[in-house]
């Protein structure tokens, strides 16, 4: 997973950090200011983007959510403050004061934002995390001048031009959508219909939870989630891909995301997480 370095022991074992060897601090990359090279010209900005204390995330919008509703953030499921979802473990409602640096569009800072609680988390199928934080979308927008990013409601397509966003590196990694994952296999847990990266988007520990953002449309189509370190097949930082017919793919060097717009069915008034609404297809507790 691309984490950085962890002190629990729980966090370590899932390879949070082990992703990539990290030569500088997030302050250092921060006081560089500069992007990714490979980033596309086309690349969206940083803003709805947050720095959480082990992995990126951003404030986002579902299509249901309004104006002033609690706002969402958006990362992973590993990224969790309490340790990973064990494989079939699903988190909802959990009480969190989690706080999130907020970053502006050149990726300067913007303020501090913090949860009232986890919505909504787990590494089963997917790696997801929602938490819901104290302020309203409109409170965020006129205290800090920051919108929200929309999450788009339908399947990205394969080709399309994206750019990976994180707030922990303030860096940003352009490649495109090389595929999907029918079944991506990491140690103990199991993701589905996992997006592939084209080999450009070089993602390393801190990245965990950061934004997929469709170029076209500047719409998350995926969290960032893991890549292949070290060519092995299935282990803890080495994911592998299984198609249909149970034959194992190892891509070495290639990064993968999970796909959010199987999130959006399962918001529905006031931002809340229904896991019964029509269409909704996250696992359930």
């Amino acid at each position: 997973m691309n984490r950085p370095l962890a002190t629990s022991l729980s966090a370590a074992l899932f390879g949070a950090a082990a992703l990539t060897g990290i030569a500088a601090t997030p302050a250092a990359a921060a006081d560089s200011g500069k992007a990714n090279p490979k980033a596309p010209k086309a690349a969206p900005s940083f803003e709805g983007t947050v720095a959480l204390s082990n992995c990126s995330g951003s404030v986002v919008k579902m299509p249901t959510s309004q104006p002033d509703d609690p706002a969402l953030v958006l990362s992973n499921g590993h990224c969790l403050e309490t340790g990973m979802p064990q494989p079939g473990q699903v988190v909802k409602d959990q009480a969190s004061r989690r706080s999130f640096t907020l970053l502006r569009a050149n990726g300067g800072y913007a303020g501090t934002i913090r949860a009232t609680k986890v919505a909504y988390a787990t590494m089963t199928d997917t790696d997801v995390s929602l938490y819901q934080v104290g302020s309203t979308y409109r409170q965020i927008e006129s205290r800090f001048g920051i919108k929200a990013l929309d999450v788009e409601a339908a399947h990205p397509t394969q080709g399309r031009d994206i750019t990976v966003v994180s707030g922990y590196w303030r860096e940003k990694f352009g490649c495109s959508l090389d595929g999907f994952a029918y079944r991506l296999k990491e140690a103990g847990w199991t993701m589905k219909d996992s997006l592939r990266y084209t080999a450009d988007c070089r993602t390393k520990g801190g990245t965990s939870g950061s934004p997929v953002i469709d170029n076209a449309t500047g719409k998350v189509v995926g969290v960032n989630n893991t890549r292949n370190e070290d060519g092995e097949r299935c282990t803890l930082n080495n994911p592998c891909e299984v198609d249909e017919n149970g034959q194992v793919t190892v891509r070495y060097g290639i990064g993968y995301g999970q796909q959010t717009y199987i999130i959006a069915p399962c918001v529905g008034a006031g931002n809340k997480i229904d896991l019964d609404r029509t269409g909704c297809t996250l696992p359930k507790p």
